[in-house]
């Protein structure tokens, strides 16, 4: 039954995938938004998008080129035809598809704001107006401050990285950003001993949507539909969840378990 299910997953990419000339197909990634990606010692790329999206170019067989592209320009870039499709933890939301189309999505975490343990903040509208919350400029998270936190003052950023770095150096009271983000990049590490998460899981179809995906052009319907078929069919082959635990100790897909075949560290 699991044979005949990935064999018809792997028809239904054939089917949906058009027939492209020998270039390779080009994604755009950011590389600053650790464990999602990010720069070895060596300048190579990293991360959980890196090796997804090498992982769907194998589902589809397609040669795939990485363009590494700040947060900020990533849509404009797209809509230019710098690269072809965006893995780069791009939240699909409803204001975004107006510009762009998306894939399934490969993986959904709530947002959690974090501050200092002995802040005494509350992580609510009033137990922060007047304070400065740090948020990655673009990102979903600035439309989500923007609207809970309306008294606060909203610190925008290039990166997530400065966001902490500025959160550590006092510049602001709190940060918004993913749960995921937050825990394994910031709070488990030694500079980020002294903080924690405030409050609880803050989701909002407004401005987080319905989860992650790959955009594409609006009207590329074939890559549209031959990636979302190579995101079902590395769930079902045990890809996608060797790549999950490599850098997660649960399966951050949502709604659906990973491949029971795929160990889990």
């Amino acid at each position: 039954m699991i044979r005949r299910t990935f064999l018809a997953t792997v028809a239904a990419i054939a089917a949906a995938t058009p027939t492209f000339a020998d270039d390779a197909l080009r994604i755009g990634v950011e590389g600053a938004y650790p464990p999602f990606s990010y720069k070895e010692a060596d300048g190579s790329l990293a991360g959980f998008d890196i090796e997804i999206a090498n992982a769907l170019c194998a589902a589809m067989e397609r040669d795939c080129t990485l363009v590494e592209q700040e947060w900020d320009g990533m849509i404009p870039a797209l809509k230019a035809r710098k690269f072809d499709a965006i893995v780069a933890s791009m939240s699909i939301t409803e204001e975004r598809k107006r510009q762009i189309d998306f894939s399934d999505k490969y993986y959904q975490t709530p947002a959690r704001l974090v501050a200092a343990k002995d802040a005494g903040l509350e992580g609510t509208p009033e137990g922060l107006a007047g304070k400065r919350i740090g948020v990655q400029r673009g990102a979903t998270h600035q439309c989500y401050a923007e609207k809970m936190f309306p008294d606060a003052q909203i610190v925008l950023y290039g990166t997530q990285e400065e966001v902490f770095r500025d959160l550590v150096l006092g510049r602001i009271d709190a940060q918004l950003s993913d749960s995921l983000i937050a825990q394994e990049s910031f709070l488990s590490t030694d500079e980020g001993a002294g903080y924690g998460f405030l409050g609880g899981d803050h989701t909002d179809v407004e401005c987080y949507g319905e989860g992650v995906g790959i955009a594409v052009r609006k009207g590329d319907e074939d890559l549209h539909k031959a990636l979302s078929a190579a995101i079902t069919a590395i769930r079902d082959n045990g890809s996608y969840a060797e790549i999950n635990n490599k850098y997660f100790p649960f399966d951050i897909y949502g709604g659906r378990p990973a491949s029971a075949d795929a160990a889990t560290n």
